[in-house]
C-alpha cells in the first residue's frame, strides 16, 4: 500500500534511508550520507503533502516524494518539456531487506500514474552518476538522460537528470 506519510513515521523513514545509505556505501556508491536525505527535508515533504510511504508486512519499507517544486539546481538543464506543470521525484527508497521484489517499480508506477491523473506534462528526477543500477532502472522505464547537476554536500560526482514525457 502506498499512502501519504505521517509525522509520527519520521523515525522509521530516517531508519530506512540510513539503511539504504549504508547498503549503497558497501557497494562503493556514495550517493547518500549524513547530510542527505535529512530529517528536515522529509518534514518539509510532509508539510507540502508530497511524501509517500510504501507499507508492506504491516510496516513502512519505502519512501517516494512526488513534488511540483523545481529545485534551483535543475534550472540549467535543457528539459524535453516546458518548465511548467511537471512533477519531480525525490528520495525514492526501499529498505535493503525488501529490495529486488519490485517495490521500487510499484512506487514509480504510482508516481507516474499520479502525474498522469493530475495532467502533468512530464516526470523529472535525478540519480547519482555512480549508481549504474538506478540509471538502468530509470532508462528501462523510458526516462531520457538530459544533463548533469552537482550536489557538493553529497558527492564530487555529478547527478544525471532524467525526464519521462507523459
Amino acid at each position: 500500500m502506498i499512502r501519504h506519510a505521517k509525522i509520527s513515521e519520521i523515525s522509521d523513514i530516517m531508519a530506512i534511508t540510513r539503511e539504504c545509505a549504508a547498503f549503497m556505501m558497501a557497494k562503493d556508491i556514495y550517493q547518500w550520507n549524513e547530510h542527505y536525505p535529512s530529517k528536515e527535508a522529509f518534514l518539509l515533504d510532509i508539510k507540502r503533502n508530497e511524501l509517500y510511504v510504501l507499507q508492506a508486512e504491516n510496516k513502512v519499507i519505502g519512501t517516494i516524494v512526488i513534488s511540483t517544486h523545481m529545485d534551483v539546481e535543475y534550472i540549467p538543464i535543457k528539459w524535453l518539456t516546458e518548465n511548467k506543470n511537471n512533477c519531480y521525484i525525490h528520495r525514492l527508497s526501499v529498505h535493503p531487506d525488501f529490495q529486488g521484489k519490485g517495490y521500487a517499480q510499484k512506487m514509480m508506477d504510482f508516481a507516474e500514474n499520479t502525474a498522469r491523473q493530475n495532467g502533468f506534462l512530464s516526470v523529472r528526477l535525478d540519480t547519482f552518476s555512480q549508481n549504474k543500477r538506478n540509471q538502468k532502472f530509470y532508462e528501462t522505464r523510458g526516462y531520457q538522460k538530459l544533463g548533469d547537476i552537482f550536489f557538493p554536500k553529497q558527492s564530487e560526482h555529478p547527478f544525471h537528470c532524467y525526464e519521462l514525457v507523459l
